[in-house]
């Protein structure tokens, strides 16, 4: 079992049907359903008992808590996060609360767990943060492509978002 954070988005949503696709290991996938989340994007898999959609927020501590209990993932793959610039920048505040209040749940929920956890299950348990090359800055058309060894230089309130959530990672 995996919990899957942002799944009904079109990376995440692509993610859960993918490995449900090519494996039998479960998905408990949590979205707000934001604008960026639609249900649709999982349609295929209505009725199929390897995935329970749960509609939640990554900052509900106690919501994280109580789906890390009761489901015992040996993972989390964290794509939730609020993506677009030009939103960001008329609107930040969400972007500084999903993303960088909401990592930061997610990894206190997941240390707890994790703390929680003995033996080969302790030492399997893994948390993947997917991030974006937003924060590495603009790239020209003649410029070098980015690597993880570039400077972050974050240039909108997402792409900082982002970056802060990296750093907590």
């Amino acid at each position: 079992m995996i919990l899957v954070t942002g799944g009904a988005g079109f990376i995440g949503a692509n993610f859960v049907l993918d490995w449900l696709a090519t494996r039998d290991e479960p998905v408990v996938n949590l979205d707000a359903l934001t604008y960026a989340g639609n249900r649709e994007n999982l349609a295929s898999l209505d009725g199929d008992a390897r995935h329970v959609f749960v509609h939640g927020d990554i900052c509900d501590r106690a919501l994280i808590d109580r789906l890390l209990a009761e489901h015992q993932p040996r993972a989390i793959v964290h794509f939730a996060a609020e993506s677009h610039v030009d939103r960001s920048i008329h609107g930040p505040g969400e972007f500084m609360r999903t993303n960088v209040e909401g990592t930061f749940t997610l990894l206190e929920a997941a240390r707890a767990h994790w703390q929680g956890l003995e033996g080969d299950a302790k030492a399997a348990f893994r948390f993947h943060h997917v991030s974006t090359d937003e924060v590495y800055g603009s790239l020209g058309p003649n410029d070098p492509a980015f690597t993880e060894t570039k400077t972050y230089e974050p240039n909108s309130p997402y792409s900082a978002s982002k970056a802060a959530s990296d750093h907590l990672v």
